[in-house]
């Protein structure tokens, strides 16, 4: 049998499907999010089906989570963020004691036990200094594309302080940069710093290490290195980074099929 997990983020919609008995993944896929997110994750699903050459009925579970999870109507019930990414990237990284999942509108903190079960967890998605938005915004103000923004910041020599606690005035500050000729580079990785201080903000920076990173921020290179600035410790980016969350709520379908079998 066949269980599915669904990861409706705030930006993409992630699909893994899996092998209920060998927890092998078959297939994934992602999706740019959008208005109609119920209709996007169906369709990504079918395609994923057709691709594999699945029947859809052979599917027995599916579990949604993130940020839009209550509307993929596919989907038979709903877990958590935290718990998925926790469990998705125990499956990769078995030893992970710490998981910082940044995504387009939320960054997490998720911290484990020994036996990979959720200790504790911080999330911000109120404020979007801390998450990928942030980098968003500097993009468009600087008019280059998202995924080159860690190659241009690689390149500066005196990153640019961020002091705004708030992406609107943050984006008056840089403005300001600009005007005074800061460079580009210096401007960017002065808000990936900031955008890094807001999770130890958040956090603090008594983490127990391995410490993982996740989500959409995670595929933007310079990242991990400004979050190891800011902790002081040692980040490993995950392997499929944006794919954990969808990974562990497949792992949970699975789970809960398991139980159910005589």
């Amino acid at each position: 049998m066949i269980c599915a997990g669904i990861d409706a983020g705030s930006r993409a919609i992630k699909i893994v499907l899996m092998d209920t008995d060998s927890r092998q993944v078959i297939a994934k896929g992602l999706i740019d999010q959008g208005v109609e997110q119920d209709k996007l994750a169906s369709e990504l699903f079918e395609a994923l089906l057709k691709h594999s050459d699945i029947n859809k009925k052979d599917v027995a579970k599916i579990v949604a989570t993130g940020y839009g999870r209550n509307a993929v109507s596919i989907a038979d019930t709903t877990i958590t963020e935290i718990t998925c990414q926790a469990v998705g990237v125990r499956q990769l990284v078995p030893k992970a004691m710490t998981v910082i999942d940044i995504g387009g509108q939320d960054s997490k903190l998720v911290q484990l036990d020994r036996t990979g079960k959720v200790r504790d967890f911080a999330m911000n998605d109120r404020c979007a200094a801390g998450t990928g938005r942030f980098l968003e915004v500097v993009a468009e103000r600087l008019g280059i594309k998202l995924e080159s923004l860690g190659d241009i910041a690689a390149k500066s020599k005196r990153p640019a302080v961020i002091s705004s606690m708030c992406v609107v005035f943050a984006e008056t500050e840089i403005i300001g940069l600009l005007t005074s000729g800061t460079p580009r580079e210096d401007i960017i990785a002065g808000v990936q710093a900031a955008i890094a201080e807001r999770v130890v903000t958040m956090a603090g920076r008594n983490l127990e290490l391995p410490i993982i990173f996740t989500g959409g921020v995670a595929m933007i290179s310079g990242m991990d290195l400004a979050l190891k600035c800011a902790l002081q410790k040692s980040v490993t980016v995950s392997p499929a980074p944006q794919m954990t969350g969808a990974l562990g709520a497949a792992i949970l379908a699975s789970s809960q099929l398991n139980r159910r079998r005589p």
